[in-house]
């Protein structure tokens, strides 16, 4: 069973680190599978076409080194490597695709829980040269929640990673459309995006803003929206039909800012660059506002 964090505005359901999703993806620790906001959830999932698989996300899921783990490119085949808020992933190619479901060995997790907050641990153990201890602590406010995460390195080797959360968003389970206003902290530079799939059009980018002409049947994703420049860690997401909006703001700049959507859940995603020495320890924290539109 989930363990719910509450007040008088907001609940929050967030699964233990061996409860439900156990894939290879996203970080085990202190997994918000939902939200809600005045009774009414902001909160969607990954994938409603498919029967829910151990490596769909949803909720406020956030995950490590999306791209590169920690040793993956100088790990051997068939050896271990590490994924942050998981453990030890099995190596069974040269190549690492997040979307896969690797072999894990899980790392040693442990929990303290209140009514309006809960902490989780993560501890991996010196393995081929990397090691760290992984605080995150999910904190409710009055009209709001904000997610603290402290990483220390215990390795030999240096950590040089990425994390972001990937924020599956749906406001009163209503699909995505022209009901929607997503706004950024910064102006968006088309010009620039890594990568743009928006196959129908129904995503409109504006100078520091994306609208919906409709309700988009196929993914749309852009990457690199600041075009590289480094920027507040800011969005805002407003629903006209329920009223409601949700605010998320980074206590770190960021140069890395992506958007995923689909039919049903819309996605912005700010990436926090790390960098850490062996001894080295590191803080950030996310802060989520929820509120009514006046």
């Amino acid at each position: 069973m989930p363990y719910t964090l509450t007040n008088k505005l907001l609940e929050l359901h967030v699964d233990f680190p061996s409860e439900n999703y156990t894939g290879s993806r996203f970080d085990w620790s202190g997994k918000i599978t939902s939200v809600k906001f005045q009774n009414i959830s902001i909160t969607g999932v990954e994938q409603t076409n498919l029967a829910e698989g151990i490596h769909r996300g949803k909720g406020f899921y956030n995950e490590f080194g999306i791209n590169s783990p920690l040793g993956f490119d100088t790990t051997e085949i068939g050896d271990w490597f590490h994924k942050i808020g998981v453990g030890l992933l099995k190596k069974d190619s040269d190549i690492y695709d997040f979307q896969k479901n690797y072999e894990v060995h899980p790392a040693e997790f442990n929990v303290i829980k209140s009514k309006t907050q809960i902490t989780s641990t993560c501890i991996a153990k010196l393995y081929n040269g990397f090691g760290y201890i992984l605080n995150k602590e999910i904190a409710l406010f009055k009209s709001g929640f904000t997610i603290r995460y402290q990483l220390k390195n215990t390795g030999d080797k240096t950590i040089k990673t990425n994390e972001y959360n990937h924020n599956f968003l749906a406001v009163d389970k209503s699909l995505i459309g022209i009901d929607y206003h997503l706004k950024f902290s910064f102006p968006l530079q088309p010009n620039l995006f890594g990568e743009t799939v928006n196959p129908e059009k129904k995503a409109i980018l504006g100078k520091d803003d994306v609208s919906f002409i409709g309700t988009p049947q196929e993914q749309f994703f852009f990457s690199n929206l600041s075009g590289g420049k480094t920027v507040y860690a800011q969005w805002e997401l407003l629903n006209l039909k329920s009223n409601i909006g949700i605010r998320e703001t980074g206590s770190f700049p960021t140069n890395s800012f992506n958007l995923w959507g689909w039919t049903h859940v819309i996605s912005p995603e700010i990436y926090h660059t790390i960098a850490l020495n062996p001894g080295e320890t590191t803080s950030w924290s996310r802060t989520y506002d929820i509120f009514t539109i006046a």
